[in-house]
């Protein structure tokens, strides 16, 4: 509560948020909440634990060069860094399934937080595929006021050279290890202050450990087509609650909607995200013409579906699991971000 970053995502959020209800009808928007079919919902939360798992499937696949660990261990803690990103700030959920992961497998915090960092590149680039894949829709989308997505095209080419060119200093730093070994120890000699040497060049050699699964051009196949499966489940879940509501889109315009409003939810904000999701998912929907109540009643109702079932479910397993946010788990964490940054 006391981190400037804390109070930074409020005032992102806020003014999200400012933007998701400027010029909105209240009647139209709790009509559209209370006429909602919520029986969609449920099919749509089933698909998006499907998801989850393939989730844990892509972790436990990354990580057995390191140490093989099965997907139903890591279901569980995958669940418990999901509902870390959605109650705590600065995606700490993140950092808090590489400490739980430390404490119940004994993999180094840096290596798994390297495949964490792998997993999310791999995310961001299929989420720009999805958003490339549906220029067209991004055309019909530009040509109406939406507020949000005029630059969309402009910002996902330039996303996609940051993210492309992150993967491919991942895939060279994994293909040529002693090479990569070389330059980090000449950096760290040069520029970090002495009495840090050890311990940099420790968590530096955990971090490139946990890059070993990327050496294998079929892993890198395998990772990139699991990435793709689990957008588009979540892209499915989208469908489900959009039919609990009566406008129409098509798929391909929801894949464009999961690839830009989750590449928003980069952007510092409040936990869960919240503001930042709701005004993107609005603008986009009523550039489809959707009328604007409507379309942050879906906005709403999504986001709830996506942030509560897995923070109830990952509240319970780290509750099953016996482990408590106390004092000594924080200072883990934190512990863990420092390694991070």
């Amino acid at each position: 509560m006391k981190k400037w970053q804390f109070w930074l995502g409020i005032a992102i959020s806020a003014v999200f948020l400012y933007f998701a209800l400027r010029g909105l009808n209240l009647r139209d928007f709790w009509s559209a909440i209370k006429s909602a079919n919520y029986w969609w919902v449920f099919p749509g939360i089933a698909v998006y634990f499907v998801g989850v798992w393939a989730r844990a499937w892509r972790w436990h696949y990354l990580l057995k060069p390191i140490k093989k660990i099965k997907t139903s261990v890591m279901f569980p803690i995958t669940c418990i860094g999901y509902m870390g990103n959605n109650i705590y700030p600065a995606r700490a959920g993140e950092v808090l399934r590489a400490v739980v992961l430390k404490r119940k497998e004994g993999v180094p915090i840096s290596a798994s937080l390297a495949t964490i960092i792998v997993e999310r590149v791999f995310d961001a680039v299929v989420m720009l595929a999805f958003v490339f894949v549906n220029l067209p829709e991004l055309a019909k989308v530009a040509n109406f006021d939406s507020g949000f997505a005029g630059s969309i095209q402009q910002l996902a080419f330039i996303g996609m050279g940051i993210f492309l060119g992150a993967l491919i200093i991942f895939l060279l730093a994994a293909m040529f290890p002693k090479r990569t070994e070389v330059i980090c120890l000449w950096f760290i000699n040069r520029l970090i202050p002495l009495r840090f040497h050890e311990k940099i060049t420790g968590i530096t050699l955990k971090f490139l450990e946990g890059l070993v699964s990327l050496r294998s051009p079929a892993n890198v196949l395998m990772v990139f087509v699991t990435s793709v499966i689990i957008w588009l489940l979540e892209t499915v879940k989208y469908w489900f609650v959009m039919h609990a509501f009566t406008f129409t889109v098509s798929f391909f315009a929801l894949m464009l909607l999961n690839g830009i409003a989750n590449l928003v939810t980069i952007i510092p904000a409040a936990p869960g995200y919240i503001g930042t999701w709701e005004a993107v998912t609005k603008a986009i929907l009523v550039a489809y013409n959707v009328p604007g109540g409507e379309a942050l009643g879906y906005a709403i109702v999504l986001h709830v579906a996506l942030w509560l079932p897995i923070t109830l479910l990952g509240a319970y397993f780290m509750t099953r699991e016996g482990i408590k946010w106390n004092e000594t788990l924080r200072k883990e964490t934190e512990s863990a971000e420092l390694q991070a940054d």
